[in-house]
């Protein structure tokens, strides 16, 4: 008897939730049903944070931008460490990023040392780059074109497979964020092994798991791969960052942000613009 009024006041909340998604919060999930309005990673503003974030940890300032001209040897076994979010000398992304940066501008500051990124890859040897590659990279970094081939690197290798797998694992912008920042420290292939021992732990929301729960695998997991090398063990971008987010059951990353790597103190107050 009570079921045909239950079901016009259904409706109704459904009709209000839906065309008030932005106001009220809520947006319909894949069923139809009312859910909690969620901006994935790669929208620009959420992306803005994405890039924060990684700084925080990477450059210990929220300025990304100020970073493309960023070079050191940090000692991690993969000799130089430069740009946006430390592309390496020894691991092939730098080698890519000068590749195609040569192949856009071929009379760049960076050009002569491809040889030498060439024969360095796979190790830590500075050989063929000293002397002059990090004042070149610092020259090169005042040119708009190099600063877009970062970006273009930055987004082909680690932020848009990691943020595309995210989702088809059923993960909200928070998770889609622990596997890009697992991307830029450990490959993109390295975050899905870390994904791979959380699952044996949890299963992934798309499978019907708990968010929360399987979130807190993978940051586990996460945190027993770093402390597998001296330089990264300091897993405060973990436990002093994402963990934060997720105790506060954050999952949409929603400002205000506010958390700590290395023992300095962040935070992000608002949604930022692009």
């Amino acid at each position: 008897m009570t079921r045909l009024p239950d079901l016009r006041i259904s409706r109704a909340l459904l009709t209000l939730c839906v065309a008030g998604a932005l106001l009220a919060g809520c947006a319909p999930t894949a069923d139809g049903t009312p859910g909690i309005a969620s901006s994935p990673l790669d929208d620009p503003a959420m992306k803005e944070i994405a890039m924060e974030l990684v700084s925080s940890a990477e450059n210990s300032s929220l300025d990304w931008r100020a970073q493309y001209a960023y070079i050191e040897d940090i000692g991690d076994g993969r000799g130089y460490t430069a740009g946006i979010i430390g592309f390496c000398s020894g691991t092939g992304d730098m080698l890519e990023l000068v590749q195609a940066y040569t192949a856009t501008e071929p009379d760049n500051p960076l050009a002569s040392f491809l040889p030498a990124l060439e024969a360095v890859n796979g190790t830590d040897s500075h050989d063929g780059l000293d002397p002059g590659f990090m004042d070149a990279w610092q020259l090169a970094a005042e040119d708009p074109v190099f600063q877009a081939a970062q970006d273009t690197e930055r987004d082909t290798v680690y932020f848009d497979p990691a943020v595309a797998q995210a989702k088809r694992d059923g993960l909200q912008a928070l998770g889609q964020f622990a596997y890009y920042d697992a991307a830029v420290m450990h490959g993109f292939d390295g975050m899905l092994s870390i994904r791979d021992a959380a699952m044996a732990v949890a299963p992934i929301p798309a499978d019907g798991g708990d968010e929360t729960a399987y979130l807190a695998a993978f940051l586990d997991a996460r945190e027993v791969e770093m402390n597998k090398e001296e330089a990264h063990s300091d897993t405060t971008r973990v436990s002093t960052g994402q963990r934060v987010f997720l105790a506060a059951g954050n999952l949409t990353l929603t400002p205000p942000l506010n958390w700590q790597v290395y023992g300095d103190s962040y935070e992000i107050p608002e949604l930022p613009a692009p």
